[in-house]
């Protein structure tokens, strides 16, 4: 057997980087690129040709991330930067949250398809209000993976007693905030120590380096045999093919949808959600081929062997392990409107492929992201608050907790006077 058909393909692998402004993100990440050989060499020669400009003696990485202008001119990062790159075994999507407070509603935004978050740390400034903040919305949004990279290594002499003593600081901080499986790093992304390459610097750490982290660490899909049993579809279109000629598709009726979770196969018994009817899988097809079965990501069209009542927004699941149908759910909240949340509105509620009239019955509490404390029953709630709220809907949505399930737990709110998306949230 050749050396090519050893290779194994890990999957794709979603993570996001954060911290506090400066703490050297956006260099990280074109370290990365620049180190497993992403960058074109036209790209290249462009940021040689930025960085000569701003008078810089070697090339700002950095410029790979910061593409508006805005944030080129004042070096920092605004909006949420998505990169793409791979390697022999795995393909890498990363998004590059904003440091400042202002954008908290952006990092959300990275960070709810995240599979893992590299919360970066400056070594000589240690674990700042920030820090405490992307750690704490990294927990709210059920991340399951963190990676504390200790950054900067090179301007504090590569001390270990600096490693050390910042690794106790956050593992305090992770404890008060519920946050688990923790790694450390220590690095330097100007550098490129501890990144893809280990360097000369840090022979006392004997862990893995960032990439090695990367390259094993499970993705969405890789998790525990019950969540791959929690199989959720929600559904998207009622096939009906209009071909007269084809006497095969008279009587064909299909339900399109991707599948958020689980699996599915012919036989098995489903149950269409809201209306609680059951059938049996006839066919699972993808693009017109049979499949033996149907897995999580795919969109697939299910057939079943009962004429029942199916519609776009329904959810088919199995009967044993089905979602909870509720009209009245509790939920927390990102709020990303400038215009603040009015209780006295309705509001459009987008769950899955779901949409329903909404309204906030009651908040009955907002977290000062600050400080982690708690804000007992504010009035409403401005850009980049995160809250606790009560919703009361016009008619049921099938759910889970998003602690359960990141798909079928999330939703967005909408005004319906502009489309805008105003909220993002997650259900309890």
């Amino acid at each position: 057997m050749t050396s090519q058909q050893h290779i194994e393909d890990h999957g794709l692998l979603r993570f996001l980087t954060c911290g506090s402004v400066d703490d050297g993100k956006s260099t990280l990440i074109g370290r990365l690129l620049f180190d497993t050989k992403t960058i074109l060499v036209d790209t290249l020669s462009n940021l040689a040709r930025t960085s000569e400009r701003r008078g810089l003696t070697s090339v700002d990485l950095s410029l790979l991330t910061d593409g508006l202008q805005a944030e080129r001119e004042q070096g920092i990062t605004i909006d949420v930067a998505y990169r793409y790159f791979s390697t022999g075994t795995r393909k890498y999507i990363i998004a590059d949250a904003p440091g400042h407070e202002q954008y908290t509603r952006n990092m959300v935004t990275a960070a709810s398809t995240a599979d893992l978050a590299i919360i970066l740390v400056d070594a000589r400034r240690g674990i700042l209000t920030q820090t405490r903040r992307h750690a704490k919305i990294c927990q709210l949004l059920g991340i399951p993976q963190i990676v504390v990279a200790i950054n900067k290594m090179d301007l504090v002499n590569y001390d270990v007693q600096v490693f050390a003593k910042l690794q106790e600081e956050f593992a305090q901080v992770a404890a008060t905030i519920g946050l688990e499986k923790v790694r450390y790093v220590p690095m330097s992304a100007l550098e490129g120590d501890m990144i893809v390459d280990r360097g000369d610097s840090m022979n006392w750490y004997e862990g893995p380096t960032l990439l090695e982290i990367l390259e094993t660490a499970p993705n969405s899909h890789s998790e525990t045999p019950t969540h791959h049993e929690q199989f959720r579809m929600p559904v998207q279109l009622v096939c009906r093919p209009q071909d007269s000629a084809n006497p095969e598709l008279h009587d064909y009726r299909g339900f399109m949808g991707r599948i958020s979770s689980g699996v599915v196969r012919p036989g098995d018994e489903v149950i269409a959600l809201p209306s609680g009817q059951r059938s049996t899988v006839s066919h699972v097809e993808l693009g017109g081929v049979e499949l033996n079965e149907g897995v999580a990501e795919q969109s697939v069209t299910i057939r079943l062997s009962d004429e029942i009542d199916i519609s776009r927004g329904d959810m088919i699941a199995h009967p044993d392990t089905a979602p909870q149908v509720v009209k009245e759910a509790q939920a927390m909240v990102c709020w990303l409107s400038e215009t603040p949340l009015d209780r006295a509105r309705n509001y459009a509620l987008r769950q899955t492929t779901r949409t329903v009239k909404a309204k906030i019955a009651d908040i009955p509490f907002r977290l000062d992201i600050n400080t982690l404390a708690q804000d007992a029953a504010p009035a409403q709630l401005q850009m980049n608050d995160i809250a606790t709220i009560n919703l009361r809907l016009a008619q049921p949505i099938c759910c889970d907790s998003y602690k359960n399930n990141r798909a079928t737990g999330a939703f967005i709110l909408i005004d319906e006077a502009t489309n805008n998306t105003v909220g993002a949230g997650m259900l309890l």
